[in-house]
């Protein structure tokens, strides 16, 4: 057993160590810095935990090999997720590589892990790269995972005249397809996916009234309880609410009404003025518009009270 090796052993508090992931850049150099096992002492510390559930022994089995996460954890930050929050997930999957890791398969714990790491990511990945939805299979997620890097391959391959292109072509599309077995349409639609950005829903800048944000026409409220109700009651009040109105008025303030706010005539000029009501009833304008105010009153009270 190595010297320094021995002195990790040793402390009884190792993720001490460890800075935490707020700082991402100390983090990493110090489990950059922290003691490789070697395979006798990976054995030993695996057979107690086995054995005997010796948490000190996890422990140091874990912090031996965050060094791989931290590796690991780079291949996937081209999916626009935070680096820390990648380690921290890829940790979670030494851990549970960690409790179910047998010593006696005769394979090193780097290469057990491994799996467990990037299965944890992934799981990351997907739960949180919203523009995501169909990497719902195995070969789906495998498409997923791999699109990029073949793409960049393809890239590689053509001539200085295409390295332009950002998408690919029919005969890559089938290509891709056939080597991670799904459909061709599946590729498009990933690509197409996984090249578009995400929109805010709501407006980011100022409150001006040029903001125009999706959210303005994606909310559908028409089966909204408020806005059905307030529908409901103004369609009331437009047909049977201005008719039992209209009956609480006597004949002469219910044409005066009529005359001046429901009727419209071929032309659209709308029905009497004043002028022609007062000459009709033999009474002044001023008289005709009295009438009118008090018939208004009367079936506001009468709706009001019939809505009630």
């Amino acid at each position: 057993m190595n010297t320094s090796s021995s002195t990790a052993l040793s402390i009884r508090d190792p993720w001490s160590l460890v800075p935490s992931l707020g700082n991402l850049d100390a983090y990493i150099g110090v489990v950059n810095r922290l003691p490789m096992l070697t395979q006798q002492e990976e054995t030993d510390l695996a057979r107690r935990l086995k054995d005997h559930g010796d948490v000190e022994a996890a422990g140091r089995l874990v912090l031996s090999h965050l060094r791989l996460v931290v590796s690991i954890s780079r291949q996937y930050l081209g999916y626009g997720l935070p680096h820390g929050d990648l380690i921290q997930e890829g940790n979670v999957g030494l851990m549970k590589a960690v409790k179910r890791f047998d010593p006696d398969q005769g394979v090193r714990l780097v290469s057990y892990a491994m799996h467990w790491i990037k299965a944890e990511i992934h799981e990351y990945i997907l739960r949180n790269w919203r523009m995501v939805k169909v990497a719902t299979t195995k070969a789906q997620r495998k498409l997923f995972f791999n699109l990029r890097s073949m793409k960049q391959g393809f890239k590689a391959d053509a001539l200085d005249g295409e390295t332009h292109r950002s998408t690919l072509t029919p005969s890559e599309v089938n290509r891709v397809a056939s080597e991670l077995n799904v459909k061709p349409e599946e590729v498009v639609e990933m690509e197409t996916r996984m090249s578009g950005g995400d929109i805010a829903l709501e407006p980011q800048g100022d409150d001006s009234e040029e903001e125009f944000a999706p959210i303005a026409y994606l909310a559908d409220d028409r089966h909204e309880p408020t806005a059905t109700l307030e529908a409901r009651q103004r369609d009331w009040l437009a047909s049977d609410g201005i008719s039992q109105a209209l009956a609480a008025l006597d004949d002469r303030s219910r044409r005066i009404v009529e005359e001046r706010w429901l009727k419209v005539n071929d032309d659209s000029t709308g029905g009497m003025t004043l002028h022609e009501l007062a000459a009709e009833f033999g009474v002044s304008a001023e008289r005709v518009r009295q009438i009118e105010a008090a018939a208004m009153k009367k079936m506001r009270k009468a709706l009001e009270a019939a809505a009630a």
